[in-house]
């Protein structure tokens, strides 16, 4: 690795070059793509310039463009950039206050988990051009090039290969009632997009993965039951379902993802598991019939337009967490509840 201000080499090691004094990039666990944000933002800031960063739109319209890919990773810089924690970093002359501020900021008052809040601070800091080492740093294997032998990007579980695909849904395309056999782990993506005249389906118990838009628009299906090994629901899954009434999320989700349920307007209640950690943009949009959902302490980010649209909702949330006081910010009803209803 080298300097990118003065191509100096550098240890991983270091915190900052010893020849310029620049900072020296860092991944913070769970943030394997820390050092592509940083290097984003520093582009942002050498082609742009400084005034780039403090206009809240063109910032956000260049990080979108500097770094398209990384969504949830995007969307919480962004979110924090929103909330004035990067005001606030360089309203403050002394930097090591600087940083302890809005560190507690983002844990303390906006409940944010402390590795998340390492990622925003290490990238601010850099776009800044400050040296900053956080303790939740990873430090790369010290070993010659020649010894390095490239690992497998490692993901949070395994979702073996075994496709239910469009082409197998093809055959049900007039169906009202299916029934996915046993042993399938994954739905495909666009899999059931535009059955019209789907009202029941059966998964499987060994079903783990629910592809982008699988069920969108099947506008007759009105309840399903999900499987309790299921992990993953992806964008846009069930969106568009306006007849969709009854959907119960197994614990073991852990992301909402953008998009999952917008437009559903007939949902009218939803449990969020204790798993789920994020809501996407648009996640609930346009659930017109949504009263009540129950939002659990294990969230910790919500996209500002995830319920964008939903004039009747009344979110339910432990006193005190992420979600209590993102609805104090965005003006959304609440009521405080100690746990999620059954």
């Amino acid at each position: 690795m080298r300097c990118e201000k003065c191509d100096a080499p550098l240890e991983a090691k270091l915190s900052g070059c010893p020849k310029c004094g620049a900072p020296v990039p860092q991944n913070i666990e769970g943030f394997d793509t820390t050092m592509e944000f940083q290097k984003a933002l520093r582009a942002i800031v050498v082609q742009y310039g400084p005034g780039a960063v403090v206009n809240p739109a063109r910032f956000i319209g260049l990080l979108n463009d500097y770094v398209p890919d990384y969504d949830k990773e995007r969307r919480l810089l962004i979110n924090m950039y929103q909330m004035g924690v990067f005001k606030m970093l360089i309203s403050e002359p002394n930097r090591e206050i600087a940083v302890m501020k809005i560190k507690r900021y983002m844990t303390a008052d906006l409940y944010l988990a402390e590795y998340a809040a390492e990622f925003v601070t290490a990238c601010f800091t850099y776009l800044m051009g400050w040296v900053y080492e956080s303790p939740l740093k990873v430090v790369a294997d010290e070993k010659p090039e020649t010894e390095k032998k490239p690992q497998p990007k490692k993901p949070s579980f395994i979702i073996e290969d075994m496709s239910f695909t469009p082409m197998a849904a093809l055959k049900y395309r007039l169906s009202g009632n299916i029934t996915i056999p046993e042993g399938y782990t994954r739905i495909d993506a666009f899999c059931f997009d535009k059955f019209s005249s789907l009202r029941t389906i059966r998964l499987p118990n060994t079903l783990m993965m629910i592809g982008e838009y699988a069920f969108s628009s099947c506008k007759r299906l009105r309840g399903l039951e999900l499987p309790e090994g299921l992990r993953v629901i992806k964008a846009g899954a069930f969106s568009q379902c306006t007849n969709l009434v009854v959907v119960k999320i197994p614990d073991g989700v852990i992301e909402i993802e953008d998009s999952t349920f917008s437009f559903c307007t007939s949902l009218a209640t939803l449990i969020v598991p204790d798993s789920v950690s994020s809501i996407g943009a648009e996640a609930f949009s346009g659930c017109e019939a949504l009263r009540k959902l129950y939002l659990p302490e294990s969230v910790k980010f919500i996209d500002t337009n995830a319920f964008s649209y939903c004039p009747n909702l009344v979110i339910h949330c432990p006193e005190n967490s992420y979600v209590h006081k993102y609805c104090l910010v965005n003006g959304i009803p609440h009521q405080i509840a100690a746990q999620a209803e059954e």
